[in-house]
């Protein structure tokens, strides 16, 4: 145990001084807050110009409907299209057909700059209500748009749960954005530090280091230490961009709020925390962002989720990195070592496409089998956790994947022993199958 204690604070100590890892550890917390309040917060403090542009409507009827607003000025003009296309004063003209009312493509707008898809779909918005408006006016009916703004309603559809005791309703689409975002980062975890091991192994196996080494410490414990050591790095690196990340993250979100939000809907945020908010008195519009500021205020679902990522990202590291492990031993360089990561990488990407099956329905049978199995199960698993699922379930999955570790690492192992001593041959699926049957 001491000797295996020496290997892990080795491996533990001479990448945790590196710079790099110094660097990205605080940095990567500061990219992703930055992600999500930087776009939120150049909508609330930039500035655009009013855009002018002048309105040529043959058919008669939109133009005098067009409402301007701070981002765009409509001026209707009654001058020649080639005439009011050159002056470059105006942004741009937009010409409306004789027949827009019959051709719904009967619109050309003429930009002396380039254009925005904000602004092609406000236009294309507000002539398409006009142009239904006009449309329903040929039936004569009295009081047309008083029915219709009668008539128009919003559904919104509130969710809860039976097997709950939690008077808020859930959203599915913040459930689904959050898995998505921590399944791929187990995905990005288990093949970034997974080939680090590999590579480390195969750069000490050709500078003879392992040669040295198996001479007073055991194959099996040399190889756990590397593992154990690389995988306490993982941990310490998402425990501290957790930390970070809901730290500056809470930081930002009290300074953004009372920015994106009124004081009555402060107040709703507050109750439907609590669960005593009369969700009828909330604007139909308004609900879903309700949720997701719930969603990721709510600390105690924050911290839980984050427990199940760290202990799904340890349980998925230690599995595969033992693969890793034994290719990197079995190889004497990176290329050769594609061939034989092919099929371990394989079942990364399968999980990370099966994640779409667990969005149209987290509780699938192939949803269920993909998390317990543990070559997806961490990824699958922990697209499926934000949803809601039971807990027995993702208990089972760590059992599984736990016990399936003892397992992968034994067998790794027996192909470690041998193949850290073979030089100048990359083996064959074949012969890795004989390494590990052998009793040498």
């Amino acid at each position: 145990m001491s000797q295996l204690g020496i290997v892990i604070n080795r491996e533990f100590n001479v990448r945790v001084r590196k710079k790099s890892f110094i660097i990205t550890t605080i940095l990567v917390p500061l990219l992703i807050v930055a992600m999500m309040a930087v776009p939120t917060l150049l909508m609330l403090y930039s500035s655009t110009d009013t855009k002018v542009i002048a309105v040529i409507d043959e058919s008669g009827v939109v133009a005098p409907q067009m409402e301007s607003n701070d981002d765009v000025q409509f001026i209707t003009i009654d001058q020649p299209l080639d005439e009011a296309r050159a002056d470059e004063e105006r942004f741009g003209v937009l010409w409306i057909g004789s027949d827009i009312l019959e051709n719904s493509s009967s619109v050309k707008l003429y930009c002396n700059s380039s254009s925005s898809v904000m602004l092609e779909e406000s236009i294309e918005s507000r002539i398409s209500k006009i142009v239904e408006t006009e449309k329903l006016k040929a039936y004569n009916i009295d009081n047309l748009p008083e029915i219709m703004e009668a008539v128009k309603t919003r559904i919104t559809l509130q969710t809860f749960r039976n097997d709950r005791d939690d008077s808020r309703s859930v959203s599915a689409g913040v459930s689904f954005a959050i898995g998505y975002a921590l399944a791929f980062i187990l995905y990005m975890f288990l093949l970034i530090y997974g080939q680090m091991v590999m590579t480390a192994v195969i750069e000490e196996k050709n500078s003879r280091v392992l040669d040295v080494l198996v001479t007073s410490v055991k194959p099996f414990q040399l190889m756990l230490g590397k593992i154990l050591g690389v995988a306490s790095v993982a941990v310490l690196q998402v425990v501290i961009w957790g930390v970070l990340i809901f730290g500056i993250g809470s930081l930002c979100m009290s300074a953004i709020l009372p920015h994106v939000m009124s004081g009555e809907e402060v107040a709703q945020l507050a109750a439907y925390q609590s669960g005593t908010l009369d969700m009828s008195t909330v604007d139909a519009g308004n609900i879903e962002g309700l949720k997701t500021f719930a969603t990721f205020t709510d600390i105690g679902y924050l911290a839980g989720v984050f427990c199940y990522l760290l202990l799904f990202l340890l349980g998925g590291y230690l599995f595969y990195s033992a693969m890793f492990a034994a290719v990197g031993a079995s190889v004497d360089n990176i290329t050769d070592a594609g061939q034989l990561t092919t099929p371990i990488t394989i079942p990364i990407i399968l999980a990370l496409m099966i994640m779409f099956v667990v969005m149209k329905d987290p509780n699938s049978s192939l949803a269920f089998w993909f998390s317990i199995i543990p070559f997806t199960s961490p990824i699958v698993m922990m697209a499926r956790i934000p949803a809601g699922i039971a807990v027995w379930e993702p208990l089972l999955s760590l059992a599984v994947l736990y016990i399936s570790i003892a397992v992968m690492v034994w067998l790794a192992s027996r192909i470690y022993r041998v193949g850290i001593l073979m030089h100048g041959k990359k083996p064959t699926f074949k012969e890795l199958y004989k390494w590990m049957k052998s009793n040498y």
